[in-house]
C-alpha cells in the first residue's frame, strides 16, 4: 500500500473513532485560540486552560492586550513556562493586529506568520479551527510521531512533515487529520508504549522506527 492510499485509509479508520474533532483549548474565537495555541508551546492544554479564564477577563482583545503592561500579563501566563517570551509575544502580536489589522485576526498564513510568536503550526491551527481556512497541516509532537510511523513521512523536520503530508489528504482534511493524529496518538499510538495490538490501523501501518 502506497503513502496517498494509506492515507485515505487512515480518515476513513479513524474518522469514527473520534467524532469530535475540536481543539483541547479552550477558546470563544479566533483571538482566543491564537493566544491559548501561543500559550501552549511547551506546556499542557490543560494548564493553559487554567490560566486563560483570568488572561481574556483582563485582555478580551487584541486592542486591550495591545495596551497591557508586559509584566502584568508575565504574571499572568508565568505559569505556562517561558512565560518573559510568550508575555513579550503576546503583546508585541497584539500591538501588529491593532496596528496592520485593526484588531482582527487575520485568515491568511503569511500575516499571521509575521505576528511575534507565531509559526506554522499555531497559524495553522488558528486558520482551522477558527476561521475555516485550510492553507496547511499543523504538525506537534503527536502528528510528528504518527506521520512517522505511519510512514506518511521519512523526516522528523516538521516542515518537511507537512509538505510531506499535504499531498497525501483533500485539503478539506487538513484540519482533520491534524486532530485525528493528535487524539490517537494520545490514545493507542503512545511515544513510549504504543498500544498496536489495539489501534485499527495496525494492518496497514509499517511501524517505522518502532522495534519489532
Amino acid at each position: 500500500m502506497d503513502a496517498a492510499a494509506r492515507a485515505r485509509e487512515i480518515v476513513s479508520r479513524l474518522t469514527p473513532l473520534y467524532p469530535d474533532l475540536a481543539p483541547a483549548l479552550d477558546h470563544r474565537g479566533a483571538y482566543e485560540l491564537l493566544v491559548a495555541t501561543v500559550l501552549a508551546a511547551q506546556c499542557t492544554d490543560a494548564r493553559v486552560n487554567t490560566v486563560t479564564p483570568e488572561f481574556f477577563r483582563r485582555w478580551p482583545d487584541p486592542a486591550a492586550l495591545a495596551e497591557a503592561d508586559v509584566a502584568a500579563v508575565e504574571t499572568v501566563v508565568h505559569s505556562t513556562g517561558f512565560f518573559r517570551q510568550k508575555a513579550k509575544n503576546l503583546v508585541a502580536a497584539a500591538k501588529l493586529l491593532v496596528a496592520r489589522h485593526d484588531g482582527a485576526i487575520p485568515a491568511s498564513m503569511a500575516a499571521l506568520t509575521a505576528l511575534p510568536g507565531v509559526a506554522r503550526k499555531t497559524a495553522n491551527i488558528v486558520l482551522s479551527n477558527a476561521l475555516g481556512v485550510h492553507e496547511g497541516i499543523a504538525v506537534d509532537t503527536h502528528v510528528r510521531r504518527l506521520a512517522n510511523r505511519l510512514g506518511l513521512t521519512a523526516s522528523d523536520n516538521p516542515i518537511i512533515i507537512e509538505k510531506d503530508m499535504m499531498p497525501l489528504f483533500a485539503r478539506k482534511e487538513w484540519g482533520a487529520i491534524n486532530h485525528l493524529l493528535v487524539l490517537h496518538g494520545r490514545a493507542v499510538c503512545k511515544a513510549r508504549s504504543p498500544r498496536c495490538d489495539a489501534c485499527v490501523l495496525g494492518d496497514i501501518c509499517p511501524r517505522q522506527g518502532l522495534r519489532p
